[in-house]
């Protein structure tokens, strides 16, 4: 006899294997081949053929799977493509690169993560007139990276509150802060240099009202709506990070509320 634990992973992988049989995902794509570009009607045919009462929802529900499995990419609204899907990666100016050659010189052995607000200009309706480069580092580390910045930037804040941004880099075009990285942030490494990654900085504008002011109500709304129908976005890893800043349920809830993008790919 079985154990319980084999038991339930047979179980888990015959609801997996029926699952993959409803996607039919080798008749998508040899369906689909060669054609540039689809719409989610084009879709919902294709499922109709086999299932000709199948559901709306249903529908919506096995195009998020698709997508998410990098089966499908969306390339704009309601329009998608076979393959992986276009991955975010963002600029890393000369001055970024130059601050994270430093910083990993003098504290080789320190993980950090670096990046310049400027790179949400693209999925902004309107651009605010001032921009971040957020270092992170660990908390123990914040202090010491803060003021080995110091003796080379003055306009370097320490984890500011909105107070100190307000009285003291509302006038500065560009600020250099110094903030915690939470342990396990999804990152990626872009010619040498650790950076954010689009699930980090989604969660991260979420999680954060002080730091991106400029990017929240209708501007957030705005700046999730592009991020999907432009980039591949990975939700389990998005949920991870934002069960580690512990906002996991209200970040759940906004995406659910706010876009519906597990639903719907308008």
């Amino acid at each position: 006899m079985l154990p319980k634990y084999s038991l339930l992973i047979l179980a888990l992988n015959h609801i997996g294997l029926i699952a993959n049989e409803k996607l039919n995902i080798a008749k998508l794509q040899n369906h689909f081949k060669g054609k540039s570009a689809f719409g989610k009607k084009d879709i919902v045919q294709f499922y109709k053929g086999f299932e000709p009462e199948v559901k709306p929802t249903t529908v919506n529900w096995r195009v998020y799977s698709l997508v998410q499995s990098g089966v499908l990419s969306r390339i704009g609204r309601g329009k998608f493509t076979l393959g992986e899907g276009k991955n975010f990666v963002p600029q890393i100016s000369f001055g970024t690169k130059m601050i994270y050659r430093k910083l990993h010189k003098q504290f080789p052995f320190l993980p950090i993560c670096i990046w310049h607000t400027s790179v949400l200009n693209e999925l902004m309706l309107h651009q605010p007139g001032r921009f971040y480069t957020l270092v992170e580092v660990e908390k123990d580390a914040m202090e010491s990276v803060f003021y080995f910045l110091k003796e080379n930037k003055t306009n370097v804040f320490l984890n500011p509150t909105s107070e100190i941004l307000s009285h003291y880099a509302s006038g500065e075009k560009e600020t250099t802060i110094v903030k915690s990285l939470v342990s396990e942030a999804p990152m990626q490494n872009i010619n040498g240099v650790h950076t954010i990654t689009i699930e980090k900085m989604l969660v991260d504008i979420f999680c954060d009202e002080t730091i991106f002011a400029s990017q929240q109500g209708g501007e957030m709304q705005t700046i999730f709506k592009e991020a999907f129908n432009r980039y591949t976005i990975h939700e389990s890893r998005m949920l991870r990070y934002a069960d580690r800043r512990r906002k996991k349920s209200s970040f759940d809830s906004y995406l659910n509320k706010v876009s519906k993008f597990r639903q719907q790919t308008k």
